[in-house]
């Protein structure tokens, strides 16, 4: 199956083991993906707020050149994804500034591939049994509180992906690699996102209470599924007395794990919380 790829800006910098996951699952299950030539910024996480014309034209822009290849869209970062589909949300309703967007970028829009996120094409084009079938290493004992975040689901009108209060997909994902699915009431709670460089005490606050919940669920890890969460839940960590951090890691280094990579260790190296010992303990290493 092959996919237009849309990177992002953080693919290679503060979420580069995200980036390097997401593409070895990828080659586990014969998936290609093909990286849109000359992509540019699509204007997350502050481009809406400053400019709504400039926040349609630069993923707008991204669009037009996939629609060159022929391929729908795939993004692994949820707030690349939501820029990419309010465009389409939007330009599919006003003709009139589906033209004006067409005349700013100089380049003609059809709407007609959709933008997705990596976990839908496996839920979806995939499967979960296909998914099942390549697991060789599974993560039995280890139990995982999955965080979903806000922009992955919401709004639903736009985004169209899942439950936006009780999204399962990536559960059903990560179940098929042998793990257990903690019950817990902040999967799709907000972390702050990227107020982290603007006002930290805030993230903190929201990230400490998601970190808390995981941990009252009985989680050893939390597992997301977009680089602003995996930071802030990862850097953010509460300093409660008597408890020991809480690993936050992507759903794809997981399943590259359960795969057979062998990536692991170089992964866990680059996070403030190292999960190697928890997934040590659990002879999962």
């Amino acid at each position: 199956m092959k996919y237009a790829y849309y990177p992002g800006c953080t693919a290679t910098t503060t979420s580069i083991e995200y980036e390097e996951s997401v593409r070895e699952i990828a080659g586990y299950l014969d998936i290609e993906f093909k990286e849109i030539p000359d992509w540019t910024c699509c204007g997350a996480s502050s481009g809406h707020v400053i400019n709504h014309e400039l926040s349609l034209a630069l993923p707008s822009r991204n669009i037009a050149l996939a629609e060159k290849m022929n391929m729908d869209v795939v993004a692994p970062c949820p707030g690349c994804l939501l820029r990419l589909k309010t465009a389409e949300y939007e330009l599919g309703k006003d003709p009139d500034l589906k033209s004006k967007i067409e005349e700013d970028i100089g380049r003609k829009l059809d709407l007609s591939q959709k933008s997705r996120h990596v976990l839908e094409i496996l839920y979806q084009d995939i499967g979960i049994e296909s998914i099942k079938a390549k697991v060789v290493k599974p993560l039995d004992g280890l139990k995982v509180a999955l965080y979903y975040g806000c922009v992955l689901v919401r709004p639903p009108e736009v985004t169209s992906f899942d439950n936006p209060e009780n999204p399962v997909i990536m559960d059903e994902i990560i179940e098929a690699l042998g793990a257990r699915i903690v019950d817990w009431s902040y999967k799709v709670d907000c972390c702050g996102g990227s107020l982290s460089m603007v006002v930290p005490d805030i993230v903190k606050k929201l990230s400490g209470k998601i970190i808390r919940g995981a941990r009252e669920a009985g989680a050893d890890v939390i597992v997301t599924a977009c680089g602003i969460c995996q930071l802030n839940l990862d850097m953010r960590q509460p300093k409660d007395p008597d408890t020991e951090p809480l690993p936050a890691l992507y759903f794809s280094e997981l399943m590259a794990h359960a795969f057979g990579s062998l990536s692991m260790s170089e992964w866990a190296e680059r996070h403030f919380v190292d999960p190697s010992p928890k997934l040590g303990e659990l002879g999962l290493l």
